[in-house]
């Protein structure tokens, strides 16, 4: 930002030099610790990122898509920004068969035929992937092919209710999705949500506009790997990285990422590596299509639907 001096000239009309030189100096001053911060934070913000070139793009009245394939710290990724006219009507879940087996992304979001666009979802537990938190209740296997997440919704219908295991995940409420770090679940209740995905602790990545990742005790923040992350703006639109195999990439530059180009109120990582998917379809087009990933079976996804009215 170019700093504007005023002329000494126009001054010395009214003040005396003496006076001019600390107004000078405590104006400089002033906007230097103004800037500061700023400096400080884009300092410590690690990647680099460029578009390669514009992909699908859907446009309607109610929804409105953009998919573009970039570069970030030389790896292939799909930045998609979606605008939807009412979020908490337009956004959709779709799942496997509780507690019975998993399926691949494109075949559940063919649930929803009418979604423009679908990404995975919750993490989950199966005998390929038991670990379950140590403060649920049980055993691993009485958590087998359904979601992790002490509290578990699909279509306004309560699946899960851990009482006393708080809840980090998001949820769909009336006005689009909300992230939740640790609330009691009952407080989550009381706002009538209708969807929930989930995945560990420690995957809210952004809060209220900062960085909440655990960069030095979490070793799979480290690790490269394929990702789906989803993120809210301030204007209430999304922006959704979905991270390729080429190389994959740590949740710290991930994170990065989001807090140097869009600023969002918060940012959230679900599931990824193999089961990391997105799909699409396009305006005017029955058909969904697989852009990229499923590579393995998952428990549920996210979609993103024009208006019922509008249909």
């Amino acid at each position: 930002m170019p700093l504007h001096s005023i002329p000494e000239n126009s001054i010395m009309n009214v003040v005396s030099i003496n006076e001019v030189k600390p107004v000078k100096r405590a104006l400089a001053f002033f906007l230097l610790v103004l800037l500061f911060p700023a400096i400080s934070i884009a300092d410590t913000l690690d990647y680099s990122f460029e578009v390669e070139s514009k992909g699908a793009r859907y446009v309607s009245d109610t929804l409105r898509y953009e998919i573009d394939v970039c570069t970030l710290s030389g790896t292939k990724v799909y930045v998609t920004h979606v605008w939807m006219q009412d979020p908490g009507k337009q956004i959709r879940k779709a799942t496997s068969r509780w507690h019975e087996h998993l399926a691949l992304s494109e075949d559940i979001a063919k649930k929803i035929p009418k979604a423009a666009l679908a990404i995975n979802g919750s993490g989950y537990v199966s005998p390929l992937y038991p670990e379950i938190p140590e403060n649920y209740p049980g055993e691993s296997a009485d958590y087998y092919f359904t979601p992790l997440g002490s509290l578990t919704i699909t279509n306004g219908e309560l699946f899960r209710n851990l009482e006393g295991v708080p809840y980090y995940g998001l949820t769909l409420e009336k006005d689009g999705l909300h992230l939740y770090v640790g609330e009691d679940n009952e407080t989550i209740l009381a706002r009538n949500p209708t969807q929930t995905w989930s995945f560990y602790e420690q995957c809210p990545l952004i809060v209220n506009g900062e960085s909440v990742l655990d960069r030095e005790n979490w070793p799979f923040a480290l690790r490269k790997a394929m990702r789906t992350i989803i993120a809210r703006l301030e204007d209430d639109s999304y922006i959704i990285l979905t991270v390729t195999s080429l190389h994959g990439l740590p949740l710290t530059t991930c994170t990065d990422f989001l807090l140097g180009e869009y600023h969002p109120v918060w940012a959230y990582n679900l599931d990824g590596g193999p089961s990391t998917a997105l799909i699409r379809r396009l305006h005017g087009r029955k058909a969904q299509k697989l852009i990229y990933g499923s590579r393995q079976k998952v428990v549920d996804v996210m979609a993103f639907v024009e208006l019922p009215d509008a249909n």
